[in-house]
Order: C-alpha cells, then sequence, then structure tokens
C-alpha cells in the first residue's frame, strides 16, 4: 500500500478508491430495431444521466454491455445506484436478460 496520502489520490487507491458495476442487458427477440434504440435512448436518460452516471460501452444488435461510473471528476457509485439501475431494468418489458455486476474497483478491477 502506498503510505503517501497525495500518491494514494493521484493513483486512485485506499480511501480514494473509486468503484463502478459492469452492466449486461439483452433486448427482447421480436424487438423492431426502432423500439430498441428509443429503449436504449431511456436507459441512458432515465436509468443513467438522470442519477449522475455515466455509461461506457457498446453492443451489436440485441447484445449490450458497459460500465457504469460517477459522473464527476471523482467518487464512486453505490449500491443505491446499482438498485436504481436495476428497478429501471425491471420495469422494462423490452428487455429480455440483464445482469449486473457488483461494485469493483473502476481503475484496477479488484
Amino acid at each position: 500500500m502506498h503510505r503517501k496520502k497525495r500518491l494514494r489520490k493521484k493513483l486512485r487507491v485506499g480511501e480514494y478508491k473509486e468503484l463502478g458495476f459492469l452492466v449486461r442487458f439483452e433486448f427482447a427477440d421480436e424487438l423492431p430495431t426502432e423500439k430498441c434504440n428509443e429503449l436504449l435512448d431511456s436507459f441512458l436518460s432515465t436509468a443513467i444521466e438522470s442519477n449522475g452516471l455515466l455509461f461506457g460501452g457498446g453492443g451489436y444488435g440485441s447484445s449490450w454491455e458497459g460500465f457504469v461510473i460517477l459522473d464527476a471528476p471523482r467518487g464512486s457509485v453505490t449500491e443505491e445506484d446499482r438498485t436504481k439501475v436495476t428497478n429501471w431494468f425491471e420495469t422494462q418489458s423490452g428487455i429480455k436478460s440483464f445482469d449486473i455486476g457488483p461494485l469493483v474497483d473502476a481503475w484496477y478491477g479488484k
């Protein structure tokens, strides 16, 4: 462990560790492309941006995957943020399946 506070902050370790979580989802098979695009826009605006989060990732066809972090220069997502994203997916009939990963180190993946 790095002993100097400034170095821990710079490296985002110890008390400065920043957390995020992985999101995977699939659209329902019968969903037309236009509806998939609308659902994706809704996910980004309602589940992500309105909660002060960022989603980085992408997809091909009906399968999408990405990582969610806090929309701030420093900081971590919380279990509450995970719950908000999970709740959004649970209310969407156009989503065939989804998986929300645990909170992990956003910089080092631990």
